[in-house]
């Protein structure tokens, strides 16, 4: 039943893409078509999870994502954002920092920074300040497709100075109307109690889907958001990430561990995996003695050896979780599409990456991911054959725990000439726009408590668990209730220094009033004493 439902439903929902499809054509595009980037109209036609971001985002009613749509579609037209590179932004903007990618959230999610401090308000830098969002925000979206950020606007030192409230309102926009779907959270670092007129401005600008996603804390509450691993230490993190420019910061993929033990460099990994393919046998297919030097063919041999490698593959996958999803690319096949799961069991200790050549060629790979030292990956880097399937098995090593902000890189790259060329010279000379990328974040499995027992536990031991549970509850009772205590005292707070203020305001009205009596009645008098009696 609940699968038919689940049927059903999925049913709708192409119905609603297909559509929002017609209907953008049939009363978008029918007057002109210099309105929009036609590579945006080309993807709204291709890609269904597009259509389906904005449909989500306004709760699946046509005629308001359609709206959203055309709103969107119009402002990358006016900013020509498909075609914002590093350099179409000035050089100075990169410099300062008030803006970058770096870290993630503890539920996984890309931190995006805003330094207000950095920021100042400037009319004639406006426009090239919001083509430098537009540049990060594209930039994600290209790299991780369908993940989304988590905003943090760190407050320290910032003043009223450095708040503008026309480029505010442009980020709300941008996660409100021009990437939907695109924000998981909005945190507001140390915000200075005097700002908190302009926020709940900003507030009513949010709408009420995005309202929930507005986050504010203190330096001691943002650890509730974000790992000590990605916190700078003047919010009390252990990260040294520093800011610079250039390069743009990027996610740190790096080569992972081999099950041979730590690698000292990159080639001399790839070498060392280029003297392992003559022991693997769609490795060996590579060697270039053996694709260039004639040999006798014996079928028997063949034969043999294609059986070994059948057991040594499935002896190496054996126990590794399977993936249930696939993403195509112009090169490889990627499975899973999106996330590798890892849990605390011992059966869910290793993950299979499946990649399949859907060239005529070969095809160069290599994974690499951010956290080296937790991870095991065979094969890292080697070759694939026209039409066949290469299994990875990514495993954790030792007592590691996988964690939601660990990311895996899959690179891929056609060679012309396999065989004939080592993978780590190739890599060397491969031209960046040739090499595919496809990224894969990790998903951590909830552990699963060990059953129950009834023949060792007995109704005391039942008794004792329900007592636990109960205090658990009682515990998250009060903990909520102290939570809610503070925020109630921390308003409270604000609202009488916001009182206190208003009062020495009028005061000092009040006594530049009787100041300026006074200098009227001194100017009055000395006027009148002037006067021949």
């Amino acid at each position: 039943m609940a699968e038919l439902e689940q049927h059903e439903g999925e049913q709708d929902i192409e119905k609603k893409i297909e559509e929002t499809r017609q209907r953008f054509k049939n009363e978008f595009l029918q007057d002109t078509t210099d309105t929009y980037d036609s590579k945006d109209v080309e993807r709204l036609q291709t890609e269904d999870a597009l259509v389906e971001s904005y449909l989500q985002w306004r709760m699946y009613v046509v005629d308001d994502a359609l709206k959203m749509i055309d709103e969107s579609f119009q402002w990358r037209k006016e900013y020509g954002v498909n075609d914002l590179t590093e350099s179409s932004i000035p050089r100075w903007m990169f410099e300062t920092g008030a803006l970058y990618l770096h870290g993630y959230d503890k539920e996984g999610n890309k931190l995006f920074w805003f330094k207000v401090k950095l920021h100042v308000k400037d009319a004639k830098t406006i426009v090239d300040k919001k083509k430098y969002v537009a540049f990060w925000l594209e930039r994600y979206a290209k790299k991780e497709p369908g993940m989304p950020l988590t905003v943090v606007f760190d407050m320290a030192e910032s003043g009223l100075g450095n708040i503008d409230m026309e480029f505010v309102k442009y980020i709300i926009n941008c996660f409100k109307i021009y990437y939907p779907r695109f924000l998981s959270k909005m945190i507001l670092v140390d915000m200075p109690w005097i700002m908190n007129a302009a926020w709940k401005i900003v507030k009513s600008w949010l709408g009420p889907e995005a309202i929930s996603k507005l986050k504010f804390a203190s330096r001691s509450e943002i650890q509730g958001f974000i790992g000590l691993e990605y916190l700078p230490p003047h919010m009390g993190g252990t990260d040294p990430f520093k800011y610079s420019y250039p390069p743009l910061p990027d996610d740190d993929f790096q080569t992972p561990i081999s099950e041979n033990g730590p690698i000292v460099s990159e080639d001399e990994m790839e070498s060392k995996d280029g003297e392992m393919e003559g022991k693997d046998a769609f490795e060996s297919s590579f060697n270039s003695e053996i694709a260039v030097k004639p040999k006798k063919v014996n079928f028997l041999e063949d034969s043999m050896r294609s059986e070994d490698n059948d057991r040594d593959t499935s002896a190496r996958t054996k126990g590794a979780r399977k993936p249930l999803t696939t993403f195509k690319g112009p090169l490889l096949d990627v499975s899973p599409a999106e996330e590798l799961s890892f849990g605390c069991a011992e059966s869910d200790k290793k993950s299979l990456i499946i990649l399949s050549n859907v060239t005529n060629n070969h095809v160069a790979f290599k994974v690499r991911t951010t956290a080296p030292e937790k991870y095991r990956v065979k094969p890292s880097n080697s070759c694939c054959e026209p039409g066949a399937s290469v299994h990875i098995v990514v495993s954790l090593h030792g007592g590691s725990q996988a964690s939601p902000q660990d990311r895996f890189l899959v690179m891929a790259a056609e060679m012309d000439n396999a065989g004939l060329q080592e993978l780590a010279q190739f890599w060397k000379e491969v031209p960046k726009p040739r090499v595919m990328e496809h990224r894969l974040r990790c998903h951590v499995l909830e552990s699963v408590k060990a059953s129950v027992n009834p023949l060792r536990d007995g109704p005391a031991e039942t008794g004792t668990s329900r007592q636990q549970e109960f205090n658990t509850t009682a515990l998250d009772d009060n903990l909520t209730f102290t939570s809610l205590m503070r925020v109630m005292t921390c308003n409270a707070r604000m609202e009488q220094k916001l009182n206190t203020c208003l009062w020495v305001q009028k005061v000092l009205i009040g006594l530049v009033l009787v100041l300026v009596v006074l200098n009227l009645l001194c100017l009055h008098m000395l006027s009148a004493s002037q006067q021949p009696s």
